[in-house]
């Protein structure tokens, strides 16, 4: 794998899935005219033959690689997050989660990605929707490492599943690949018992940041990475919600209907725990970078703990 410390999520799939394909030729690639926007170049030029090409047709797509899996293959679609998710969705319900088809949906520069090009290219209702749909896994990797761990599972793995990646560079999460990744299980990051913040996808590095800064000010956060939304993980969710008695949920999608609604949800009835939903707001959002978006709107490091202060002290 790359040997970076600051590498994009999407890059390490392609490396992945280069190795995962060469030991098993039924292992094939799916593009809407996407192969640069996924880092899937590489791909394409040593497996050509496993590398299929759609062109800007996202329904269709979904449907080629539902009867790819359909014959015994097992495709892997790549196209950005935003149009995927939402363009393709009845596709996405029927062709493969209905129908039971083995194909990984990536979504690649999901969340404010595409920051600069507006709400049309902004993919924050993806998770909400695709969590609603029976049979199918929805998972959100954080860094290099754990994107490498989940993408060597799902080329084994029989379950539909719709992955989401960022476009940018992530700044690493984990130090290695030397701890347990299990799809459906929360990983335990920094231990804590002032508060708790539960995370997805890249916003788990804020709340390192975060609980970092607030180590300093003698507050002790606990966060949780959950890179699966489904199947979720409600034991490590209502221990800390027990223990810490606050969660902060923080994601790069709107605050309605994603991981912030599944916290909620599974806390409904644990009436002694305070829980502040972090995510993007119900509204058409301003334009810049991806840093910039999460600055504005409190997904930042420090603005995550300036939010833990005012709940703690």
């Amino acid at each position: 794998m790359t040997n970076q410390n600051n590498v994009a999520n999407r890059q390490v799939m392609c490396e992945v899935l280069i190795a995962e394909a060469k030991k098993n030729p039924d292992i094939l690639v799916l593009t809407s005219d996407s192969r640069g926007s996924a880092s899937l170049t590489d791909f394409a030029t040593m497996l050509s033959d496993q590398l299929i090409e759609t062109g800007i047709a996202e329904q269709n797509i979904v449907s080629i690689s539902a009867g790819l899996a359909h014959m015994g293959k097992r495709p892997f679609v790549a196209s950005p997050a935003c149009f995927l998710s939402m363009r393709s969705i009845e596709q996405i319900k029927v062709d493969v989660a209905y129908s039971n088809k083995n194909v990984k949906l990536v979504g690649i520069s999901g969340g404010v990605s595409y920051g600069a090009l507006g709400m049309s290219h902004h993919s924050l209702q993806d998770i909400a929707v695709t969590r609603a749909i029976p049979n199918l896994q929805v998972l959100l990797p954080a860094d290099r490492f754990e994107t490498e761990k989940m993408f060597s599972i799902l080329a084994t793995s029989d379950a539909p599943a719709y992955i989401r990646l960022g476009r940018n560079p992530v700044e690493d999460c984990y130090s290695s690949l030397d701890y347990e990744f299990e799809i459906g299980k929360a990983v335990t990051m920094i231990e804590g018992q002032d508060l708790t913040f539960v995370a997805s996808g890249e916003a788990v590095r804020q709340a390192i940041l975060a609980a970092e800064l607030l180590k300093e000010k003698g507050i002790s956060a606990r966060v949780l990475n959950y890179h699966s939304i489904k199947p979720f993980d409600e034991t490590t969710l209502k221990k800390a919600a027990l223990e810490t008695k606050r969660i902060i949920s923080v994601e790069e999608h709107s605050i309605h209907g994603g991981l912030g609604a599944a916290v909620a949800e599974n806390l409904s009835e644990q009436l002694d725990c305070v829980h502040k939903i972090v995510g993007l707001p119900d509204e058409s959002l301003v334009t810049g970078t991806s840093a910039e978006l999460f600055a504005h709107y409190g997904l930042d490091g420090s603005s995550l703990a300036d939010l833990a202060c005012s709940m703690v002290l």
